[in-house]
């Protein structure tokens, strides 16, 4: 009865392929790939039409159906690799090339072909138990052949594209999952089970109106597929452990069918040792680099994608953690494989000195930048293959391989690092994991990314560089603001010192002297404070303006004009630094004096007006122009005076601005200068705050 319903089963399937053999050519009319798919469905037919007619006349299955099965897999098997392969592409220009695949294809159906056929006219061994799991073993690799390639098929192509060929994809890899599942089972179970084996020929009929629905909203079959690189290799690698867990449950089972009472025990500790050598070549980086090299040698015509190496280049280059010296020879040694390397960097002494390593020995040893070597990269801008120039060295001219190049182990290619023109480094890269021909691709491809590389580097050092500038500014205007600080300070006591033979006598001025230097002394001892502390940030606190003022004005009261105070309103408080406020008056008073002739009046006044306090400082010297005031007399380092520094007033009106006040200035050359310096109160701020 089961041979009955099998043999149905695979009429039904001979007969439905036969009809889409018949409608595909009668829609041919020079369509592309509509052979390769005819051929496949007519040996598909043949194939169902040959177990039906051996079940229908009770006739055991013979070589013919089994050889006509290995045609029906390698028939649609060709057909996946033209998909992927489209006939146009089959000029040189094309990045991808077929032939590897339909030789591997072509030379794994051949083996089975020639493996079946042995089972049937080899020794009586051959037809063993043994020979037929060899046999299974062949058909389930059979099937994941086919089920990698529909994978490939479908996932190359694009996604606005997959609607005219989803139902072919999931008919022909149902078809090669259904086959699967039938060997998988009799390799487990050791027989074909009757009833899976029997429904197969019903399974293979369904898939019939699914690649008839593709072929008729896809009647040309070219989708423009691009194979993925990546694709193929996580193929590849889940191909090839496919292969190897067969082969490893093969052994398995010749050494428990044949090991006797020892048989379970070396089953055992055979598969143990399989699963521990699988685990290590899936994390063999060498392994991984040899596949990636294969594939890109015998299934593409140039041997990068360079979109993916240009994506993975950049990420290195700008992902966080190791030094961009590392990263940038992380960056080119992944180019070739290489498993490290060493970089050097042109300095301002004249050498290219060691400066980064990956994975390799950092040597000790300089390289002058006007060396022959050195000289030859940059002139030259090559790729120098360090075994090439030992094998040949007529090639690269003359110049001296350097002694530290010679002993750094491993040491395979020299990749310039070229920056408008010049040799700004170079990297040395170790020896590749597995071998790569150096070709102009490959020399191309390196100079290009040490090209970018070299721009990466030499951002990083004129950042440094600015840096460092930035550090040296920032001591350079502390040392301005201190240099200045003295200058007045100097000017005072000089200016006393001047006064001393005319007023010693007086006692008033002895007052006024003994308070001038003890002020000069306090001064001086914050001013060493604030540099041994390196540091120049006072905290601000409430203030008495008034008092201040007082200080301030009694500080300069030995020179002439004697500066006068007048407050207009008492008891006025503001927030600020005591000393630093002071510093700011006191320069302000310093420059009226030294603008107004002796003769002359110097006036301090402190008025109120709304919520500031304003300090007026009057003098009736020479004044100065508006042109002055506008463009020089707020910038740094801009002074009339022929021993100024042009720094005062812009401390003054900086420290100002932190308070949150104002700095004016009013001038006429006829009549003096008035500075106005407003600061808001104190008081005022204080109810503010509490008032939020």
């Amino acid at each position: 009865m089961l041979t009955s319903i099998a043999a149905f089963s695979y009429a039904t399937a001979a007969a439905a392929f036969l009809f889409l053999s018949g409608l595909l050519l009668t829609s041919w009319r020079g369509r592309p790939h509509v052979v390769t798919l005819v051929v496949a469905c007519s040996l598909t037919m043949l194939w169902a039409a040959a177990v039906a007619y051996q079940l229908a006349w009770g006739q055991p299955l013979s070589l013919l159906a089994d050889a006509l099965e290995i045609l029906r897999n390698a028939g649609w098997s060709f057909f996946l690799v033209m998909l992927l392969w489209p006939s146009r592409q089959n000029d040189a220009s094309s990045p991808f090339r077929a032939r590897p695949f339909v030789a591997a294809i072509a030379a794994f159906y051949l083996a089975l072909f020639f493996a079946t056929v042995y089972t049937y006219w080899g020794s009586e061994l051959s037809r063993s138990a043994f020979a037929f799991m060899v046999v299974i073993v062949g058909r389930v690799a059979m099937a994941i052949v086919g089920m990698v390639l529909v994978e490939q098929f479908y996932r190359n192509t694009p996604a606005t594209q997959r609607w005219g060929i989803k139902y072919a994809c999931l008919g022909i890899g149902g078809m090669f999952a259904y086959d699967l599942y039938l060997y998988s089972d009799a390799l487990l179970f050791r027989h074909v089970n009757s009833e899976i084996w029997a429904a197969r020929g019903m399974v293979n009929a369904v898939i019939v109106p699914l690649i008839a629905v593709s072929a008729a909203r896809n009647p040309q079959w070219s989708l423009k597929i691009a194979v993925s690189r990546r694709i193929l290799f996580h193929s590849a690698s889940l191909f090839g452990v496919a292969i190897y867990l067969l082969a490893m449950a093969a052994a398995g089972y010749f050494l428990r069918f044949f090991g006797g009472s020892w048989g379970a025990v070396l089953q055992a500790a055979f598969l143990f040792g399989a699963a521990i050598l699988l685990v290590g070549v899936l994390f063999s980086g060498t392994l991984r680099s040899w596949l990636k090299v294969s594939i890109s040698k015998h299934f593409f015509s140039y041997n990068y994608d360079y979109r993916e190496e240009w994506l993975r280049f950049t990420r290195t280059l700008s992902k966080d953690g190791h030094g961009l010296g590392e990263r940038a020879i992380q960056a080119v040694a992944e180019l070739v494989e290489s498993p490290g390397g060493s970089l050097w960097i042109s300095r301002e002494s004249g050498n290219c000195e060691p400066v980064a390593r990956w994975n390799m020995p950092l040597p000790t040893g300089l390289e002058p930048a006007n060396s022959s070597f050195c000289q030859f990269l940059e002139n030259k801008q090559w790729v120098i293959d360090l075994q090439e120039f030992e094998a040949s060295p007529e090639k690269y001219e003359t110049f001296t391989i350097p002694q530290w190049l010679r002993t750094l182990p491993k040491a395979w290619l020299v990749v310039p690092l070229i920056q408008h023109r010049k040799l700004f480094g170079f990297v040395v890269l170790a020896q590749s994991r597995s071998k790569i021909k150096l070709n102009w691709e490959v020399n191309d491809l390196l100079e290009i990314a040490g090209n970018q590389a070299a721009s990466y580097l030499a951002q990083q050092e004129a950042a440094n560089a600015l840096l460092v500038a930035r550090q040296f500014e920032s001591f350079n205007r502390m040392s301005t603001f201190v240099v200045h600080d003295l200058k007045n300070l100097v000017s005072q006591l000089s200016l006393l010192l001047s006064n001393v033979e005319k007023h010693k006598n007086n006692p008033e001025f002895q007052k006024d002297m003994i308070d001038t230097v003890d002020l000069s002394v306090q001064k001086m001892k914050r001013l060493l404070e604030k540099l041994s502390s390196g540091t120049t940030v006072e905290k601000p606190a409430p203030l008495l303006v008034e008092k201040l003022l007082q200080q301030a004005v009694a500080a300069k009261s030995v020179a002439e004009p004697k500066p006068a105070l007048r407050v207009s309103d008492h008891g006025l408080e503001i927030l600020a630094n005591w000393a630093s406020l002071e510093r700011v008056i006191g320069h302000l008073i310093q420059n009226a004096i030294e603008a107004t002739p002796k003769d002359g009046q110097v006036l301090v006044r402190l008025i109120k007006e709304a919520d500031t306090a304003i300090i007026e400082v009057q003098d009736t010297g020479h004044g100065m122009s508006a042109e002055f005031i506008h463009e020089r007399l707020f910038k740094p380092f801009e002074s009339t005076k022929t021993a100024g520094m042009g720094i005062g007033v812009f401390e003054s009106q900086e420290y100002v601005r932190e308070l949150g006040g104002q700095l004016e200035v009013a001038s006429s050359q006829a009549s003096g200068t008035t500075f106005r310096v407003i600061l808001p109160l104190y008081k005022q701020e204080h109810a503010a705050r509490e008032n939020t």
